[in-house]
């Protein structure tokens, strides 16, 4: 079926600041440095637990229907065409059209209250991500940045913060990128496209081993004169990165798939989003701290049935499988898992069997790491037009990711002599979720 973006949104196509921030490590970033010059007040990093934590955030972009998945309202003028199925919670009913999600339901919980009163992507997306209101002229961190500088050991030599999406092709979307704001760009994502590893050059074979060692130490102790004099926030950036990257050619091994069992490959499939999957639990299995896969074309203005029985009929097994796996591997424990959208679709069916934006009354879906399973927090009315019970927004979704996996949400990070709350200090995370 072929996708159309109807809904005409400016990120749909590229931005003048989109481009400035892919293409620039961005002056609040560089200003804050790396290393030691970022420093948390509540020392959150010692605030994990001896077993590493992590975050794995699938993101449904485009704006997933609440009703087709999490909270269906079946026979109501709202229901669209689809039946509500039990899961393996008793009493628990998602869509019909998630039938190996549902079998896992006993691992994750359904959060059916959210009202973020915004029906803007790029808006949503942002809010999603960052915990807050957007505000122009303000820049907050990503999820993936604020986990990956709160789990991420000093020592660890692989990317903290994964973004495994597909090819743009030919969008570029401003709100994908992961920006890390005030904490330096070594705590910005990282993409894989289409499943495939970073793109690494070989060595030269008549370089040898021993000749490679001595010449990175020659450039070792350049960089440490140079420094004496000239330390900088971009120098910083500059030798991470060049460390890093070398770390990456030593650690190829881990972004391919193809190192997979034969087996593991068939059980996730041949679609894109499986792999994307399958890559998403090599990269948690090997430490990773935040790993999130975009699963994309969500905006179903028109014919949104047939979209999402498409869409889900993709997404359906290959998360199914990741979860069992994380469980089965003993990984779920400390890997917080979430399902996450910019908004919901409207409940009311439009004229070209579609359903808009709506960020009044729709769902999130959470588990592993210290989330109660099972569990289904607030609800709808019967129509899923409104918020009847424990309404919640961004910022909750964002506390409770956080404290989830070990983090104060309610500290501070301390910057260049500056102090910056961890998430939105008028949030706090939904307790009642927490074990």
């Amino acid at each position: 079926m072929k996708r159309h973006h109807p809904c005409g949104s400016m990120e749909h196509g590229l931005s003048r600041r989109a481009f400035l921030n892919r293409t620039s490590l961005g002056s609040v970033g560089l200003a804050a440095g790396l290393g030691d010059i970022i420093t948390s007040r509540t020392t959150i990093a010692e605030q994990v637990q001896a077993k590493s934590k992590r975050v794995l955030n699938i993101f449904l972009h485009g704006g997933v229907s609440q009703l087709e998945t999490w909270d269906p309202k079946p026979n109501t003028d709202t229901g669209g065409p689809f039946r509500a199925i039990p899961t393996s919670v008793p009493g628990m009913h998602i869509c019909e059209l998630l039938p190996h999600t549902a079998k896992q339901m006993h691992r994750l919980s359904i959060v059916r209250s959210l009202d973020t009163k915004n029906g803007d992507h790029a808006r949503g997306v942002a809010e999603m991500t960052t915990g807050r209101g957007r505000m122009p002229g303000a820049d907050f961190p990503h999820l993936g940045a604020v986990t990956a500088r709160a789990l991420m050991p000093e020592t660890f030599v692989l990317p903290g913060h994964v973004l495994i999406r597909s090819s743009p092709g030919g969008r570029n979307v401003e709100s994908e990128f992961h920006s890390a704001a005030y904490l330096g760009p070594r705590y910005a994502s990282m993409a894989l496209y289409d499943a495939n590893p970073p793109k690494f050059e070989d060595r030269p074979s008549e370089i040898t081993d021993e000749a490679d060692v001595r010449r990175n130490a020659v450039r070792a102790r350049a960089n440490e004169r140079f420094l004496r004099r000239r330390r900088t926030a971009e120098t910083e950036a500059y030798n991470f990165s060049y460390d890093q990257a070398r770390e990456l050619l030593a650690n190829r091994h881990v972004f391919e798939i193809s190192r997979e069992s034969a087996s593991d490959q068939e059980r996730y499939g041949t679609s894109q989003f499986g792999k994307h999957c399958l890559l998403a639990r090599r990269l948690l299995e090997n430490g990773v701290p935040y790993v999130q896969v975009n699963h994309a074309d969500y905006d179903t203005h028109h014919e949104n049935f047939d979209f999402h029985i498409e869409q889900l009929g993709e997404f359906d097994q290959p998360f199914a499988t990741l979860v069992a796996d994380l469980a089965d591997r003993g990984l779920l424990a400390d890997t917080l898992i979430c399902v996450m959208s910019e908004f919901g679709r409207t409940p009311k069916i439009n004229k070209t069997y579609g359903r808009d934006h709506w960020g009044t009354a729709w769902s999130v879906v959470l588990g592993g790491s210290s989330i109660q399973p099972g569990a289904v927090i607030g609800k709808t009315n019967a129509n899923g037009t409104e918020v009847t019970d424990r309404v919640v927004d961004h910022g909750h979704i964002f506390h409770t990711i956080l404290q989830a996996v070990g983090v104060d949400s309610m500290g501070e990070f301390e910057i260049a002599g500056r102090t910056f709350p961890v998430a939105d200090p008028s949030r706090g995370a939904i307790a009642e979720l927490l074990t």
